[in-house]
């Protein structure tokens, strides 16, 4: 069995470790509401997460997360050190967890990253967004992940009342 399955395998245990515990029903089919929705819970971020990885573009997400904690950090020291990791991990050309942006995003953050600004990565995140909302979401809700975490979080919410 793969290390992504056994990880999943996790996700859907029965007992009070497992995510399917900790969520409703109702909360889960919020989800397919948007895709602003399924990343704004913290267990709906590590259940999209755990689908991309399945995918093999888990990058998306990592780099999206890395840019909410970017914004959110308040010394410069810190940011600098931040944006040189970023640009090394998903921007620089070959990055190992390079994303797909458009060449005039790319070009522009290699320009400032001397002296990053605070948003210097947003229109490559904007990007990354929109790749995710329109391509891997839209799977996502389909997936077995996404309607076996519907089912068992129905079995839950049915056993509680």
């Amino acid at each position: 069995m793969s290390p992504n399955i056994c990880w999943l395998c996790k996700l859907f245990r029965d007992d009070e470790n497992g995510i399917t515990s900790k969520l409703s029903l109702e909360e889960v089919l919020q989800w397919s509401q948007s895709f602003e929705k399924l990343i704004a819970n913290k267990y709906g971020t590590i259940i999209y997460r755990t689908y991309l990885k399945t995918e093999h573009s888990e990058e998306n997400i990592e780099f999206w997360l890395a840019c909410e904690t970017y914004k959110k950090t308040a010394s410069q020291k810190k940011r600098n050190a931040m944006a040189k990791k970023l640009f090394k991990d998903y921007i620089q050309p070959h990055a190992p967890k390079e994303i797909n942006i458009d060449s005039p995003a790319r070009e522009a953050i290699t320009r400032n990253i001397q002296k990053p600004t605070q948003s210097c990565f947003d229109e490559a995140q904007k990007i990354v967004y929109m790749h995710m909302e329109r391509d891997s979401y839209p799977r996502f809700l389909g997936s077995d992940i996404y309607q076996k975490l519907k089912l068992q979080t129905d079995r839950n919410d049915s056993l509680i009342h």
